[in-house]
C-alpha cells in the first residue's frame, strides 16, 4: 500500500507536532492532523492530499548541530 516513503517533503522529527506512540502498529503521530500512523505523517499527507504538510511549525529551541 505504502511502498513509496521517498515522497516526504517535511520533517516531521523537526516539527512540533509530530510525537512518537508506544503503538507498534502506529509508531509515530501528528497532533495538528489528529493521526497515527507507521509511516511519516508527512507522507500520509503528501500521498492523500498531494501536497506537502501546510501545517509544519519548526521546532523551538536547539538547533542541529
Amino acid at each position: 500500500m505504502l511502498k513509496g516513503w521517498a515522497v516526504v517533503a517535511a520533517n516531521c522529527f523537526e516539527c512540533q507536532h509530530f510525537f512518537v506512540t508506544w503503538e507498534q502498529q502506529n509508531p509515530r503521530g501528528c497532533r495538528a492532523h489528529g493521526f497515527k500512523s507507521r509511516p511519516l505523517p508527512s507522507v500520509i499527507v503528501k500521498q492523500s492530499s498531494g501536497m506537502d504538510c501546510l501545517l509544519f511549525q519548526q521546532k523551538k529551541g536547539d538547533k542541529k548541530r
